[in-house]
């Protein structure tokens, strides 16, 4: 195969064609970030002065917000337990085990990233009413984690398929049993990829309008739920304000993210020598 020589040129133009396609992506964020600083009640950009209001409304005596923050969060960490449950096991079956039709599983565990969230959203919705779980934050949950696992899979499965299988061989062949290997070897090294997996998880749970406006009820709404209603039957440019903060919170997410790994990169050469594995598997051998 023969290599590119770059160029000068060459570099100047993807480093300005990368820049141009950052900036459009971003330039929507920018701009609910500038307007949610209006003293605008209709979100008028630019905005002819500035104001922190629409901030100080938010924790207003009587504002709706908090409550469905705090639900959102709720729902979302349940779901984030569920996802790293269900995630944690698929992935193990799919990268360590001589499971039948392996393609055909893994295709099957991504469907729900490909079906029309409205779809599973009716499902879902069909399931729970007889069921009389409507309105339900575990039911919400449940419903959230059939988006939230797929995705922790497809991290999960990635990280496991570069973690070096002949760490583990060693350890089971000096006598340490497979708790242990997975304890002492197995989970440590991918410690980078299960957090990044609860994040996204996390994340997915916490943003997902569909599922949460088909189970929802009166008293159980969601902040996008929140979010629609207030953007559909009134004017409320606190949601500028929320939205802004939302942003916010997914960037500092990404930035975790990122550091998780870093952080996690450094650990696994640490946990990558012959001494360390064969302190695992005597460390086993011993508890066995």
């Amino acid at each position: 195969m023969i290599g590119l020589r770059s160029t000068r040129t060459g570099r100047l133009a993807l480093t300005v064609g990368a820049t141009v396609m950052l900036l459009y992506l971003a330039l929507p964020l920018v701009v609910i970030i500038i307007t949610s600083f209006g003293d605008n009640a209709f979100g008028s950009f630019p905005p002819d002065s500035w104001t922190l209001q629409w901030y100080e409304v938010l924790v207003a005596d009587g504002s709706k917000w908090p409550a469905a923050l705090s639900l959102s969060a709720l729902i979302a960490a349940l779901t984030t337990v569920f996802s790293l449950i269900l995630g944690v096991t698929a992935a193990i079956a799919l990268t360590r085990s001589e499971l039948p039709l392996r393609s055909a599983v893994y295709a099957l565990v991504l469907g729900p990233l490909i079906i029309p969230q409205v779809v599973i959203a009716l499902g879902l919705f069909l399931l729970f009413e007889p069921a009389a779980m409507l309105g339900s934050p575990v039911a919400i949950a449940l419903g959230h984690t059939v988006l939230a696992a797929p995705i922790a899979v497809l991290i999960l499965v990635a990280t496991l398929r570069g973690i070096d299988e002949r760490l583990e061989d060693a350890a089971a062949s000096m006598g340490a049993g497979r708790l242990t290997v997975a304890r002492r070897i197995t989970f440590p090294l991918a410690a980078p990829g299960m957090i990044a997996a609860a994040i996204f998880s996390f994340i997915t749970s916490f943003d997902e309008f569909f599922i949460s406006q088909f189970l929802a009820s009166g008293d159980t709404v969601t902040l996008p739920v929140q979010v629609f209603n207030s953007l559909t039957f009134d004017i409320d440019p606190s949601v500028t304000a929320i939205s802004a903060l939302l942003i916010a919170a997914a960037l500092l997410a990404l930035v975790l993210v990122a550091l998780v790994r870093w952080l996690g990169s450094g650990r696994r050469g640490s946990l990558l020598s012959v001494e360390a594995t064969a302190g695992i598997a005597n460390h086993g051998r011993d508890a066995g």
